[in-house]
């Protein structure tokens, strides 16, 4: 196992990645380089890394413009190498070309104001493009990808599927047309077919779910940050109240403060798998040491899983078994971990956000914080620049590489 770390390019609290047709790695940052960051405002860019890890946005700054201040863990690239994110500080929808020009007004596109605190990207094979506002419950569409023609298809509880949201927060789409929502405010995942959104249907599942992957089969793996035990119940009422009574804000900065004291196992994260009918799979929810608190998850081109974990400040991965147990060490059954018990560490791993498999099969991982306490509140001056994560970890030739950019389930070789 080779870790290694790269960094620069503007750099800072990486969220949500994804791959171009290159194999070029694509992050939006929570806040920008030198900046004394805090949850309370992201005004960070966008960031360029080369398969062989060299920056190639801006030293500093990354790529500007077009409206992107504050970078989430909302992103994904386009079959015409466009990227495109979503922002928390400007509460709008950015898109760069292949080059790192925007494509977007200085502004963004934020439909006059209307969009609230913006998330998960998902771009479809025939090039739509759909997203999510997990602030004020709303679902985006842009046809075909086309800037011009997008539309708030809902919000709140004015339609489906937007009235089964509860903080909806990230969102993939299977190989039958139809796109699955994860949910951090509520025990459910939405689905609903691309061609009739209103046909929304729910399917149980953790408690504060966020990063979800579809394998080659149409099963579905979502990340459960809070888990399925009663304290992870209890967690989920409390941030739930916290969302209610002072906004997304608030319930945020308990998540993370909750996140990192979770210890792997019954009491930790969990990870759902569901079948393609939303049936649970045999033996899910997953839990163990290496999931104390997994936040995505990514799939390789053998179908095996790998997470990530927003707990604690040395960080860890986990790989698991996937579906096609054939892919496996032998005697291995879906869920089980591939990895050590606590996962794979090393490489200056700090609290993760993403995971992403490159068309080498190189595991790329986001440090996205390294210290809660200078993220929130008032911090100690000496550690008031310590909030945002440094670097992206990549973990050498340990996947099967899979083909990108990443549109639906993955593609092997």
């Amino acid at each position: 196992m080779l870790p290694l770390k790269f960094d620069g390019g503007g750099y800072r609290a990486g969220g949500k990645g994804g791959f171009d047709s290159d194999g070029n790695f694509w992050v939006g940052d929570n806040f920008s380089v030198g900046w004394q960051g805090q949850d309370s405002l992201w005004e960070g860019h966008a960031t360029k890394f080369a398969p062989d890890g060299k920056p190639l946005s801006p030293i500093t700054t990354g790529f500007t413009g077009g409206g992107m201040e504050g970078g989430t863990f909302g992103a994904a690239i386009d079959a015409k190498d466009n990227a495109w994110f979503t922002t928390y500080g400007s509460k709008a929808i950015v898109v760069f070309d292949k080059n790192g020009k925007p494509l977007t007004p200085p502004d963004g596109i934020s439909f006059n104001g209307r969009l609230g605190l913006m998330q998960g990207v998902a771009v479809t094979p025939t090039g739509d493009v759909w997203i999510l506002g997990v602030e004020k419950k709303q679902l985006v569409y842009f046809p075909k990808g086309d800037l011009n023609k997008g539309r708030i298809v809902c919000e709140g509880d004015s339609a489906e599927p937007c009235r089964s949201f509860v903080a909806p927060f990230h969102l993939a789409i299977d190989g039958r047309d139809r796109i699955w929502v994860s949910n951090s405010g509520i025990d459910h995942v939405t689905r609903f077919p691309a061609a009739d959104p209103s046909k929304a249907e729910n399917f149980k599942s953790g408690f504060n779910t966020s990063g979800l992957a579809i394998d080659s089969q149409d099963n579905i793996w979502i990340a459960d940050r809070f888990g399925n035990s009663l304290v992870g119940m209890m967690h989920l009422v409390d941030m739930g109240l916290r969302l209610k009574l002072h906004g997304v804000t608030s319930a945020s900065d308990y998540l993370t403060k909750t996140m990192p004291e979770q210890k792997g196992g019954r009491r930790g994260g969990s990870m759902i798998l569901l079948r393609p009918d939303g049936s649970p799979y045999p033996g899910s929810p997953f839990t163990g040491g290496s999931l104390p608190g997994p936040w995505a998850v990514a799939v390789d081109g053998d179908d095996n899983v790998w997470v990530s974990n927003f707990a604690g400040a040395s960080g860890q991965i986990a790989h698991l078994c996937g579906t096609r147990t054939e892919n496996c060490p032998p005697g291995m059954k879906t869920g089980d971990p591939i990895s050590p018990p606590l996962g794979y560490v090393g490489g200056g791993l700090q609290m993760e956000v993403d995971i992403d498999i490159d068309p080498a099969g190189n595991v790329w991982v986001t440090n996205n914080w390294q210290d809660i306490d200078s993220c929130i509140g008032t911090p100690l001056e000496g550690l008031s620049t310590r909030c945002g994560g440094q670097g992206v970890v990549v973990f050498y030739g340990m996947a099967e590489p899979v083909r990108t950019p990443q549109i639906g389930p993955p593609r092997g070789f």
